[in-house]
């Protein structure tokens, strides 16, 4: 399958590895390798741009992974953020929507637990085939204890958002913005999933990119459908076969207790349809309870319209690890070429890990010294790698591999004529060119 050597090439080439590995691993963690934390700071890179550089009313922050207990109690997580866990006979534990769409293959969406057990009581455990017992509740919340004597319970934070909703007024103080406007920030959060799987793609330790845009409740619904179109685009203008995604809207069995209207965007895996982002109308749900619990006034004045009002929420939620796993499977492909199978990673240039890469054609004849040279020129400017080792052909595979949009390669040419080959990845036609245009070159192209 495609996907299984998708992720083969990432443990082979440094993308990922499981955490702990020499240990045997831990399932739900993961460890990025030298060339996946360059493209995961590259799609951090383009998301910060699009959101925060390129909207004068959005700011960024960076809250805290541990905060008060009192947070996560307004906010519903304590009581609400929970999965349905099932056991079979012997022990076994499983997601239960999860077992019920692999064995009975029934979708599960808004589906209560009664609902949901009736299902369950038909099917069989994949691993023992024992029956499964009842289903029942399990919160996804890590705790910890705080203190040299573990007093006081707190949590490791399921989600980004809240860190934002309890500094909506700090925001609004010291950057003397007015509504609309946006809080965005990066960062890890936790969840004890009951199955983790697929990768990256499910995780209990994960990175979100989550934007929260504080609105008038009666502009709300117009904000939810700029922002849906705006996120869809952006994974498309970043490369994403725009037949791969989708928009799909939520149910009303579906919607979580916060929430008015979601849409999520869905990636079309090998395994199905999955969410990599969600776009919510959260309403005034998020303000009003931290309001109402920390007894602090969370409204806003409008000074144009002369009114006060808690604003609503429009939040675009994105899991940057199911994000870097969307642009990597997207532009996974393998084709023959002279009769041998090539594997090439047609990544967007702008979130590839190198730009370029300098091989000398031999490590003698002043060519290594020469490549080095154009080396230095180009990694001023770009991420770029030098490789010396093996036959030219290899190389080139190598860099296919990881995504390399170009490789220059130094040869006696080079002495002759002060000319190179660049040679292009999707392609691979080359081209000879001047070492003083190399840089222009590069620069036009990506």
């Amino acid at each position: 399958m495609k996907y299984e050597q998708l992720i083969d090439l990432c443990k082979r080439r440094g993308f990922f590895y499981p955490t702990a590995e020499l240990y045997g691993g831990l399932a739900g963690f993961y460890d990025y390798g030298p060339i996946g934390v360059e493209i995961l700071n590259n799609i951090k890179k383009e998301w910060w741009k699009s959101l925060v550089h390129d909207n004068t009313n959005i700011e960024g922050i960076n809250g805290s992974i541990i905060t008060n207990s009192k947070v996560w109690d307004a906010s519903g997580h304590v009581s609400e953020f929970s999965d349905y866990l099932v056991k079979c006979c012997k022990g076994h534990e499983f997601k239960a929507d999860q077992v019920i769409e692999e064995i009975a293959k029934k979708k599960t969406e808004g589906l209560g637990v009664k609902e949901l057990q009736k299902i369950v009581d038909k099917i069989m455990c994949p691993k023992c085939k024992s029956k499964f017992g009842k289903i029942s509740k399990f919160n996804l919340m890590f705790s910890t204890g705080l203190g040299p004597e573990n007093k006081e319970t707190v949590y490791l934070r399921p989600e980004t958002a809240q860190l934002i909703y309890i500094n909506f007024k700090n925001v609004l103080n010291t950057t003397r913005q007015r509504v609309p406007f946006g809080i965005a920030q990066i960062g890890k959060a936790f969840r004890n999933e009951i199955s983790p799987r697929n990768a990256l793609f499910r995780m209990r330790e994960f990175l979100q990119m989550e934007m929260q845009y504080f609105v008038d409740p009666k502009e709300a619904s117009k904000t939810l459908d700029r922002w849906k179109k705006e996120r869809l685009n952006w994974y498309i203008n970043l490369g994403i076969n725009k037949a791969h995604l989708r928009l799909r809207e939520h149910k009303n069995k579906e919607l979580a207790h916060y929430a008015k209207k979601a849409i999520d965007v869905e990636y079309k895996f090998e395994f199905g349809w999955k969410e990599i982002e969600g776009i919510h109308n959260r309403g005034t749900y998020d303000l009003s309870q931290h309001e109402k619990l920390s007894k602090k006034d969370l409204k806003y004045f409008d000074e144009e319209k002369n009114k006060k009002y808690i604003p609503a929420i429009i939040e675009t939620s994105a899991g940057l690890d199911r994000a870097f796993l969307v642009f990597l499977a997207d532009a996974y492909a393998e084709e023959k070429v002279k009769g041998e199978k090539r594997v090439v990673l047609r990544i967007h240039p702008k979130l590839a890990a190198y730009k370029v890469a300098v091989f000398p054609l031999v490590r003698k004849d002043g060519l290594d010294k020469k490549a080095k040279k154009i080396f230095d020129t180009l990694n001023n400017n770009f991420n770029t790698l030098y490789d010396e080792r093996g036959s030219i052909g290899r190389r080139y595979r190598r860099q296919d591999e990881i995504g390399t949009p170009y490789c220059i390669t130094i040869d006696y040419d080079t002495k002759k004529d002060n000319t190179v080959t660049v040679r292009d990845r999707d392609s691979m036609k080359q081209k000879r060119v001047k070492i003083d245009e190399i840089l222009d070159y590069i620069s036009k192209n990506l």
